[in-house]
């Protein structure tokens, strides 16, 4: 009994040891591969390391080098992430924020990635190209946010210029249409004074026939004799 469990002992010890030797295996494979900048390639070795041992930093880590190479940035930063919970190391930690600040600065998230360069300077304050990326980034911000402000600035000329031309268009219309509706009561008002020639003629007949009648009513009153005054 105590050789079959000293036999069973050995065996497990020899698995264990056969695992290891492949897991470092694949990651080396994928970091030889990621130096030929073969990332694709390297990200697959990288995966099957993973696979036998899921807590691997240096695999996680790698993993997350070769999606960033690949612009895959948002699996980059999460498998950067994922690497944080299976160290202790402050220097790794450090090196986990520094990419995890790199692929936010790809990805013009500025804020973010200072707050990520933040996190690795905690870990290791005098890593200098760190604090480079990081003054890189801030710069980068500042400008970003002139231009969003110029932006709203041009935006804001350019309303106040639309309105300008709108306020205009408006008025221009409405002094048209006032225009418009002067004319319109004038010619309403010249028709109203003006006579036709029909009118014009029948009027000027009409005089005429009472001043006919009104010459002989007057023709008619100078025959008459004069009344006097009775004698009393």
């Amino acid at each position: 009994m105590m050789k079959k469990n000293f036999l069973l002992v050995g065996l497990l010890l020899l698995t264990s040891v056969i695992s290891a030797q492949s897991k470092r295996s694949l990651n080396n494979d994928g970091v030889d591969l990621y130096k030929e900048k073969k990332y694709t390639d390297a990200e697959v070795k990288f995966k099957k390391g993973l696979e036998k041992d899921p807590e691997m930093f240096q695999g996680h880590f790698n993993l997350g080098d070769a999606y960033y190479k690949e612009g895959r940035y948002d699996e980059a930063i999460q498998a950067y992430k994922n690497s944080l919970q299976f160290t202790d190391d402050k220097e790794n930690q450090a090196k986990v924020y520094h990419n995890i600040g790199n692929s936010l600065l790809k990805q013009k998230k500025y804020q973010d990635g200072i707050g990520a360069y933040k996190n690795s300077l905690k870990q290791n304050p005098n890593d200098l190209e760190t604090k480079y990326n990081l003054s890189y980034a801030l710069d980068m911000l500042k400008q970003n946010q002139q231009q969003k402000q110029n932006k709203n600035d041009k935006n804001k000329d350019k309303n106040k210029d639309q309105q300008k031309d709108q306020q205009k268009q408006n008025q221009d219309q409405n002094d048209k249409n006032k225009d418009k509706q002067q004319q319109q009561n004038q010619q309403q008002q010249q028709q109203k004074n003006q006579i036709s020639k029909e009118e014009a003629q029948r009027i000027l007949d009409a005089l005429k026939n009472n001043e006919t009648d009104t010459q002989k009513k007057l023709r008619k009153v100078k025959g008459k004799p004069v009344a006097t005054d009775k004698d009393w």
